[in-house]
């Protein structure tokens, strides 16, 4: 990598540490902010603060929101009895890209990965019982992880723990490729998938 300025370099240090931006792709980023106006930097500086300040967390469903609860878990259009079990807030914006789906959602925010050492307990699994618990209207989970080993090995600890509780806990159709996020799968795809799930 080429020699920068210390200002510079903490600036592509700093975007480089974003999931997805590589080396390269944060040198772009950092020096197409650089040729932005005094205006524009403010701007997207202060967007960046706002929407961190603003954002919090759906005491239901664990998405990110401006309001509690959100716009989804508020709308009395939605199937209350019917839970989809996803990984990251990207999903549910996947799912209601497709509009094939009408149920309520609930974000995990990662899976079980011992290697990263993520666990059980670091993710909302506590607070998906806790609502399910309170809330006698859901009769079916559909666990919408992504299909991956830690995504399966999520869903079969979900199946596992609410076996007991006579909930319906189904998963997305095996049309889904092993491997594969949910966020990057086409509309298609991830529409038969959903009606195609199965029971675990």
């Amino acid at each position: 990598m080429a020699r920068y300025s210390p200002s510079v370099q903490n600036l592509i240090s700093k975007l480089g540490s974003l999931p997805g931006i590589g080396g390269k792709s944060a040198q772009r980023l950092a020096f197409h902010i650089l040729s932005m106006s005094d205006e524009e930097v403010k701007d997207l500086a202060n967007s960046i603060t706002e929407a961190h300040r603003l954002t919090v967390r759906c005491s239901s469903c664990q998405n990110f929101t401006d309001s509690d609860p959100c716009p989804i878990c508020s709308d009395p259009k939605r199937d209350r009895s019917v839970v989809c079990v996803v990984e990251t807030p990207r999903d549910v914006a996947t799912f209601e890209r497709m509009r094939e789906y009408n149920g309520l959602y609930h974000v995990l925010h990662g899976v079980y990965s011992p290697v990263s050492g993520k666990s059980m307990n670091d993710i909302t699994l506590s607070e998906l019982i806790a609502r399910l618990q309170k809330d006698q209207e859901i009769k079916e989970v559909i666990v919408a992880t992504n299909q991956t080993a830690e995504g399966q090995a999520t869903a079969l600890y979900i199946s596992r723990l609410l076996g007991p509780s006579g909930i319906k806990v189904t998963r997305l159709a095996s049309g889904l490729p092993m491997g594969s996020d949910i966020e990057y799968i086409d509309d298609l795809t991830l529409a038969n998938a959903l009606k195609g799930r199965t029971e675990i």
